[in-house]
């Protein structure tokens, strides 16, 4: 399994936001999780990408048990293995779209300095935006600028992609043409797991996960 959580929990204080979630995501899936605003489904992303740690429970991803890792292992492991999309792109506004894609070769260090802006440059053209490479984020669209973003989670070219709510500030044929492209990823190998209240996933996904209260409904 590439995704393997056993009876994982996360308590902040006396609040818990998973109860004893089970769940295997295989290499190459893509996997939707759904519920209610609350349910858990940022908190279970957090999780698996190792910005949160589990209360209880285990948590194995790429075969790293990851809430065994210290920080600093944790953060290069993180580097090396999970892309991360957001709603609201947090692409650096200081930043070109290139620079903004080359921004996790920089940290992670595993991708040669004079190879990063070529590798910026095929991933933007990957996703349609290479012709957006040297203008800054406020200069481009809401699409353009998720496209970029979705590049930027594929740097250090990850096994793993989470996304959170990605398509969530988009127009619907924004929204659409976004999840083609984490359809397509996940058909070239990458596991894709993405939280969204988006309708429209149901025709890309593989499989639907929906939460309820911290729990997987059965």
């Amino acid at each position: 399994m590439m995704i393997r959580l056993q009876n994982v929990s996360k308590s902040y204080g006396a609040f818990t936001a998973l109860r004893d979630v089970d769940l295997d995501v295989s290499p190459g899936e893509f996997v939707a999780i759904v519920g209610k605003s609350g349910s858990g489904k940022s908190t279970l992303l957090n999780v698996i990408g190792g910005i949160d740690t589990p209360t209880g429970g285990a948590v194995s991803v790429a075969g790293a048990a990851i809430q065994t890792l210290g920080e600093s292992k944790l953060a290069a492991w993180r580097g090396r293995t999970v892309g991360f999309v957001f709603q609201f792109f947090q692409l650096l506004p200081t930043l070109t779209a290139a620079e903004n894609v080359m921004l996790p070769m920089d940290f992670n260090g595993a991708i040669a300095p004079r190879e990063r802006r070529r590798r910026a440059m095929e991933l933007l053209d990957r996703f349609g935006v290479a012709p957006q490479a040297d203008k800054l984020p406020a200069s481009l669209s809401g699409g353009e600028q998720q496209r970029v973003a979705i590049a930027r989670a594929l740097a250090n070219d990850p096994p793993v992609v989470l996304a959170d709510e990605p398509t969530g500030n988009l127009d619907s044929a924004n929204a659409g043409a976004v999840l083609d492209l984490f359809r397509g990823m996940a058909t070239g190998g990458t596991t894709v797991v993405i939280a969204t209240h988006d309708r429209d996933v149901a025709r890309v996904i593989d499989r639907t996960i929906e939460l309820a209260d911290g729990a997987i409904a059965s």
